[in-house]
């Protein structure tokens, strides 16, 4: 069969994919992607989970934060992110802590009930403080070629904040800055959302440095219309580029040579290019050329949609609208997850399980139809932490059960009333369905495990998307500074190739 030819072939439709085909087309380069499902999107499709009901959410990527504006000002997307009002709420005893995204008199409130001394309130805007410094500081040079560890120091100025995000771990700090428990373990979570590690293992750092850091606030913000709308959005901006999309293109063999990268799909297609960029796991990458698999750890995060009829009442009187209208965590204190990162760790499910959820109906009703928001209909978007693939092997089906009911009565720990008394519809992801569904190995939702935002003194200059064969790069989540909902390694990757160019 006679190739098809483009100057550069990706693989797989996620937005990073997406982002890179949609810079490359700009700069007068054909493009071609290749999905393998029948849909375009990966993580980010947005999709009628439950049957019966006409709801459209986004299954497996929820919110927005290390999306940057420039890229979205740089690719023309009409799509709107809405601000939530609350942080989080955390409940304890018959009471909560409440957090707003802008300190206010209501979270100040909470934290002096929790902590009548005002110490934690104290240290907790003075960290928060100083990783938005950090995070103002690091964000642009994340679109800009990769620089080494001591260059990137330098540039932030911040040698405290530095040590404490990058050098040591994170656990460190926490137990220096705060006393208390809960608190402890709130500031914990966003080290350890995807990511399997104790507090004090260095990995949980990059975590945590990701999820404070997007866009320059660290701000997560909702998606108008789902995820999905993002997904809608760079695919008409490409294909008015003239990007080719090919959906149920399976690709099984990449060959490179002088000539460039061919590129063969099971159906027998060929593509000839001279440059191929993969969205794909750095791990699927390697057993299409017939490398070896790169080591990473287990993906650690199971997911859980549900679409409730109504919002549960809570034991602490608090209004639900404020309670799930921000991140709401149960059984998260410090001490609960080094506890059930251990258990997980030697092989038992977390008895408690770990969770933090949120209800994106409350900010975006536009995900459910009219009939569904007239009858006060919401959905729950939940996420169980230290659930590694390895939990699930010996039986995915059982485990899956088990992993559900620890979950529903960490939850009901908390309500009025038990909340499967409001469940209309929901739907479990272990790793392992999730790895099934859309190609991450071992459920990882960042490919492989993050990397720090630089490269290491030394080492040759590059954008963080270079692999062993210089027409070969990486566009998606396996990129250094790849994970989240970003389009940063998509934008990276294009921007490498135009540069040899």
């Amino acid at each position: 069969m006679k190739a098809k030819k483009y100057d550069v072939t990706i693989i797989g439709g996620g937005h990073n994919g997406l982002v890179a085909a949609t810079y490359l087309a700009k700069a007068g380069k054909s493009v071609v992607i290749l999905e393998a499902n029948p849909e375009i999107g990966g993580a980010t499709q947005s999709v009628q989970a439950f049957e019966g009901f006409d709801a459209y959410l986004s299954r497996y990527s929820y919110l927005v934060s290390l999306l940057p504006d420039k890229i979205v000002a740089d690719l023309g997307l009409s799509f709107e992110c809405i601000s939530r009002e609350v942080s989080s709420y955390t409940p304890y005893l018959d009471k909560g802590l409440y957090v707003s995204r802008l300190w206010d008199e209501k979270t100040a409130a909470s934290f002096d009930e929790l902590d009548p001394s005002g110490a934690e309130a104290k240290a907790w805007q003075e960290f928060y403080g100083e990783v938005a410094k950090f995070a103002q500081r690091i964000a642009p040079t994340l679109l800009q070629p990769l620089k080494t560890r001591s260059e990137l120091k330098a540039e932030i100025d911040l040698p405290h904040t530095w040590d404490y995000l990058v050098e040591q771990p994170i656990g460190v700090e926490i137990d220096k800055r705060f006393k208390n428990d809960l608190v402890k373990g709130v500031v914990l979570t966003d080290a350890l959302i995807g990511t399997f590690a104790s507090a004090y293992d260095l990995q949980a750092n990059i975590c945590f440095l990701y999820h404070l850091m997007g866009n320059g606030t660290g701000e997560w913000k909702v998606p108008v219309g789902g995820m999905g709308a993002l997904v809608n959005e760079l695919i008409r901006a490409s294909t008015d580029l003239g990007v080719d999309i090919k959906v149920d293109s399976k690709v099984n063999s990449i060959v490179s040579d002088e000539s460039g990268v061919a590129v063969r799909t099971e159906s027998g297609d060929v593509y000839q290019s001279d440059y191929l960029l993969s969205n794909a796991a750095p791990a699927v990458l390697a057993k299409l050329r017939g490398k070896a698999k790169p080591k990473s750890l287990d993906g650690s995060q199971m997911k859980i949609n549900i679409l409730l009829k109504r919002l549960p009442q809570l034991k602490s009187g608090i209004d639900p609208r404020l309670a799930f209208a921000g991140t709401f965590h149960a059984n998260e204190s410090f001490s609960q997850l080094e506890q059930t990162y251990k258990e997980a760790k030697s092989g038992v499910m977390p008895a408690k399980m770990p969770i933090e959820m949120y209800c994106h109906t409350l900010s975006d009703p536009s995900i459910l139809s009219a009939d569904l928001q007239a009858a006060g209909y919401q959905t729950l978007t939940l996420f169980g932490l230290h659930t590694p693939a390895s939990l699930f092997d010996a039986d995915n089906d059982a485990a899956r059960e088990v992993a559900l009911a620890s979950t529903l009565s960490s939850v009901n720990e908390y309500l009025a009333e038990p909340i499967e008394d409001v469940i209309a519809a929901i739907e479990v992801k272990t790793p392992l369905d999730i790895e099934d569904a859309i190609a991450l190995p071992r459920g990882n939702i960042f490919h492989k495990d993050l990397s720090m935002p630089f490269r290491e003194d030394g080492s040759a200059p590059s954008w963080g998307v270079e692999t062993d064969d210089p027409r070969i790069f990486i566009c998606g989540a396996g990129a250094i500074r790849g994970g989240g909902v970003s389009g940063i390694p998509g934008h990276n990757a294009a921007m490498a190739v135009l540069s040899n160019n």
